[in-house]
């Protein structure tokens, strides 16, 4: 079986996706930092607003271009020497995204203008359902066949909205294919029945009297770029099934991460879109065996700074010492059950990549390789 290294060092696309708070940001950027550090131009794009992943590579802000994460960030104990490659970071800008396929596709600068200006675009390419999640498939096609990274690294929204994700290429064609949309464009919403021309008057009422001239213009000026759109969707669904692209799952041993885990495991099975790994976060390791009470006592005897406690308060300290391994023993039972039970729901012949729980946040680009060194041990 393939470790992580060869796994990563095989696909160009790495996707990770999981539910809220189990460290799939961490997960995407120390992904990242490896790559950079073995010599690939890594990037690492997310289309989660919080500022997690700029602060976690001392970056103070990202937007929608590329930024480039400074070398001497990413080198081991300040040596440039072990950073042979790059590492690049970006978070979608939603509207930036469709504008960019409007751009492309418009007849003309004026038309591109008009279709910008348009109200009911703007409506829609902020707020349409899926939307964000189409836009960032487009940007990542779209800097996929720039070929300016040998890897690229997409940190997705929680579970819920990576579903929206996967999905969102179909949501959009289905949209653009609409028989209203595609009768709207041919009459200009001519011949209404009474009653939706109600409805349109009375909204017409409430938003301005330029609303119905609005929807009109958009949907003329618009079927120029449908095609493209839906070009565009029918290739990030074709991408996603490509071999140079890999699913990251990332989840925690606690139950209900789990769950969801299992859950979009099935959704990536019934697409056809391959899991190349597991990676399951905040893993209590098991702990050594304890020392015999009077062995305890007398290692806390010596420790320098417990220096004048008595006997008595030594004892009670060996003694809650014994209760956290204990405590930290069931856990660790616990969690391995956990992950032999996601063993045995998937097959038990993927990559199970277990990262240990760690006191203190992960913050910075040492801390990341931390993780990385769990995750490409071999």
């Amino acid at each position: 079986m393939a470790d992580f290294t060869q796994v990563v060092s095989t696909r160009r696309i790495i996707v990770t996706v999981g539910s809220g708070g189990v460290g799939k940001t961490t997960t995407a950027a120390a992904i990242a930092v490896h790559a950079a550090r073995s010599g690939r131009r890594a990037l690492v794009m997310t289309i989660d607003p919080a500022k997690r992943l700029a602060n976690s590579l001392g970056l103070a802000t990202l937007d929608n271009a590329p930024q480039e994460v400074p070398r001497e960030a990413l080198a081991l104990g300040g040596d440039l020497a072990t950073v042979k490659g790059t590492l690049h970071a970006m978070m979608l800008d939603q509207k930036a995204a469709f504008d960019e396929v409007v751009a492309q596709h418009a007849a003309n600068p004026e038309q591109i203008k008009r279709i910008l200006a348009n109200p009911i675009y703007q409506q829609i390419s902020s707020s349409l359902a899926g939307s964000q999640e189409y836009a960032a498939m487009a940007k990542l096609y779209a800097v996929d066949k720039q070929a300016r990274f040998d890897l690229i690294v997409v940190d997705t929204p929680p579970t819920a909205n990576a579903l929206d994700f996967l999905e969102a290429p179909e949501k959009i064609t289905d949209a653009v294919d609409s028989p209203a949309i595609a009768w709207f464009m041919r009459t200009g919403g001519k011949g209404l029945g009474l009653g939706a021309s109600f409805v349109l008057k009375r909204l017409a009422k409430f938003t301005g009297s330029g609303f119905l001239d609005d929807v009109s213009k958009f949907f003329t000026e618009f079927q120029s770029v449908l095609a493209a759109f839906k070009e565009r969707a029918r290739n990030v669904h074709a991408l996603m099934r490509d071999p140079k692209v890999g699913f990251v799952l990332v989840t925690s041993p606690e139950p209900m991460a789990m769950d969801e885990a299992l859950m979009f495991h099935d959704k990536l099975q019934a697409a056809q879109m391959p899991t190349v790994a597991f990676v399951i976060n905040r893993v209590y390791p098991t702990p050594g065996t304890a020392p015999a009470r009077e062995r305890a006592v007398a290692a806390l005897a010596a420790r320098p700074e417990l220096a004048g406690m008595t006997a008595y308060d030594l004892t009670h300290a060996a003694g809650e010492l014994e209760l956290a391994r204990v405590d930290a023993a069931a856990r660790a039972e616990v969690d391995a059950v956990s992950i032999a039970r996601l063993a045995e729901r998937t097959g038990g012949r993927g990559l199970y990549l277990k990262v240990p729980f760690f006191r203190t946040d992960v913050h910075d680009v040492e801390a990341l390789a931390q993780i990385s060194a769990r995750l490409f041990a071999g």
